[in-house]
């Protein structure tokens, strides 16, 4: 039979961060001494926002999915008051913390991330699972730098492609969700192209800055221009940069670049290829 495993067979290590119903630690596993990451959720917080639903989903999809650029789930755990989900320790952190200290990559950095993420989104579209939530507080990074994919709150496993929920975070939601039509797997590749973006240029493309806005984080500017597509690509990025993100932040999902293909695009080889020096270092 499977082990049941309680909070005795874990000893703290440290505090990682807070989440919207809990936090995240990383521990020990006394036995081993193998340290993990622990998200610790309060069913009070999750009843309360009506979420038991969406946190079942999350486990079965999560603890489902092996790949070395998503985060592994282990396994869960619960008693009277808490949920607690052993997932795999990411000891470089948020990807968010290391963009915003540098507030953009060198074009080489960002290819490597868009190519790891690639290759994992690639591999949750075969077994039909959306993210539906690609932004860089959800990715982390693990030992040697790798991207690894977590916190699949608004992941959907979707056989039949088409899904109407509007979910993630507006800066990167594509005009499908923002207009409330029916979406799929494209959603995706939407984002991929906005973090592409903001790796190169240190913000997202549709953020709100213009005059006529109350503010950076005005909603309804930030609604338009993605519906719009109003995209303005800085000329300081290569071609091959600016092409790879026009090719993904089109409006017509059908009409974004497919994931191979993404992973076969000039600004994907020129830097991840077999002989890069840099993807060697």
């Amino acid at each position: 039979m499977p082990r049941e495993w309680c909070l005795d067979d874990f000893e703290l290590a440290r505090p990682l961060g807070k989440g919207q119903f809990g936090r995240v630690y990383s521990m020990r596993e006394r036995r081993t001494g193998f340290i993990v990451a622990m998200k610790v959720l309060l069913k009070s917080e999750l009843l309360k926002a009506n979420m038991e639903h969406q946190l079942r989903r999350e486990i079965d999809i999560q603890s489902n999915l092996k790949h070395k650029h998503i985060l592994r789930l282990d396994t869960f755990f619960h008693d009277e008051t808490r949920v607690y989900l052993v997932l795999e320790y990411a000891p470089q952190g948020e990807l968010y913390r290391q963009l915003k200290k540098v507030r953009t990559f060198p074009e080489w950095r960002a290819s490597k991330y868009i190519y790891e993420l690639a290759t994992a989104l690639a591999y949750l579209h075969r077994k039909h699972v959306i993210h539906r939530d690609i932004k860089p507080e959800n990715l982390l990074l693990g030992c040697n730098g790798e991207i690894k994919i977590s916190d699949f709150g608004w992941s959907v496993h979707a056989p039949s492609s088409r899904r109407n929920t509007m979910c993630g975070t507006l800066d990167y939601l594509p005009p499908e969700m923002v207009e409330g039509r029916s979406h799929s797997s494209h959603v995706d590749l939407w984002s991929l192209g906005v973090l592409c973006y903001e790796f190169l240029v240190g913000h997202p493309p549709f953020e709100a800055k213009d005059e006529a806005a109350e503010d950076t984080n005005d909603r309804e500017s930030t609604f338009r221009r993605i519906a719009k597509v109003e995209l303005t690509i800085p000329d300081h990025l290569s071609d091959d940069a600016k092409d790879l993100i026009r090719k993904l932040l089109q409006r017509n999902p059908d009409q974004r670049l497919a994931l191979e293909r993404v992973m076969l695009h000039p600004f994907i080889t020129r830097h991840n290829g077999v002989g890069s020096s840099k993807n060697r270092s």
